[in-house]
């Protein structure tokens, strides 16, 4: 089958690479040319715009864009609405917000042309073990494009979750239930380094992945990740958040329902992004102003 790939960052060419694995053919673009050059060189077909991309596919086409949400996504899909005919499909593998996903499906089925929303997950891994695959579309598109799906999921790591706008939906709960899980792992590991009695946190890790109740990917990969810096001195303790947490806990808030998991998570994200706490520092000011308790200036912070 053939597919357009609009946005080559670490998901979207490693995708166009598991494709290219499975004898699909792939037109690849990206604003860096050098990255479409080198997919071209693993046997993709080269654009050097939306435009271009357009002209190398056979009708009817389907392009699927791993791109930023927001303006980014916005702008391409746009551009594609004007590119496109009846009887195309856009397939949206990005982390969109959901709501956004529904008006894109309803703008572009007045131009005849279809919308997929395909919440993605496998990270860098995702080449070899293959991308678990949340769609939102109607059935008759889902069948059609089906081969992509089946490609590019491991087995049985790909379904139809509901109509356009579904498949972002439960991509974005997926993202929210994984800030929560990766934040207790954070909170007991941390307990653990901190306990008098010299725990190898490494070895804790590696035992906890074969049998436990709490043994995830999630611990899997943390257990690599200690085995080549025990310490993490390699790191900074600074911990970005990307829109999913957010759009969920807004979510939660208007629908009446209690996420306390994902909330705590989040917030801690935001704790980590601050250089230094003002909200430290109030504490800091009343705890001395009323019980005299000691204080550091910044140059004696540990």
């Amino acid at each position: 089958m053939q597919i357009g790939m609009v946005g080559l960052g670490k998901m979207g060419a490693s995708m166009s690479r598991r494709l290219l694995r499975g004898e699909h053919g792939v037109a690849a673009f990206d604003i860096d040319a050098s990255v479409v050059e080198e997919l071209a060189a693993e046997g993709a077909t080269g654009a050097s715009s939306l435009k271009d991309l357009v002209s190398k596919l056979d009708a009817p086409r389907a392009v699927w864009m791993m791109l930023p949400a927001g303006e980014v996504t916005e702008q391409a899909v746009r551009d594609l609405s004007d590119l496109l005919a009846p009887g195309d499909v856009v397939i949206d593998g990005g982390n969109s917000r959901y709501a956004d996903s529904v008006r894109r499906a309803t703008d572009l089925f007045k131009k005849g042309i279809a919308f997929i929303d395909c919440g993605t997950s496998g990270g860098i891994w995702g080449l070899d073990e293959g991308y678990c695959l949340m769609i939102g579309s109607d059935r008759e598109e889902f069948e059609r494009m089906e081969p992509i799906f089946e490609t590019l999921a491991p087995p049985d790591g790909y379904a139809r979750v509901g109509p356009p706008g579904a498949g972002h939906f439960v991509k974005m709960v997926h993202n929210a239930i994984e800030y929560g899980l990766m934040q207790a792992y954070a909170e007991g590991f941390e307990l653990m380094r901190s306990s008098d009695m010299k725990l190898d946190v490494r070895q804790v890790a590696e035992v906890w992945r074969r049998g436990s109740v709490v043994r995830s990917w999630l611990l899997d990969l943390l257990a690599s990740a200690l085995g080549d810096d025990p310490e993490l001195d390699r790191l900074s303790d600074y911990v970005a958040d990307s829109g999913e947490g957010r759009w969920t806990l807004e979510e939660a808030i208007d629908r009446g329902v209690p996420m306390p998991a994902l909330s705590a998570a989040m917030f801690t994200r935001f704790t980590s992004q601050q250089d230094e706490s003002f909200a430290g520092k109030v504490l800091a000011a009343l705890r001395k102003e009323f019980g005299g308790h000691e204080v550091r200036p910044p140059e004696q912070q540990p």
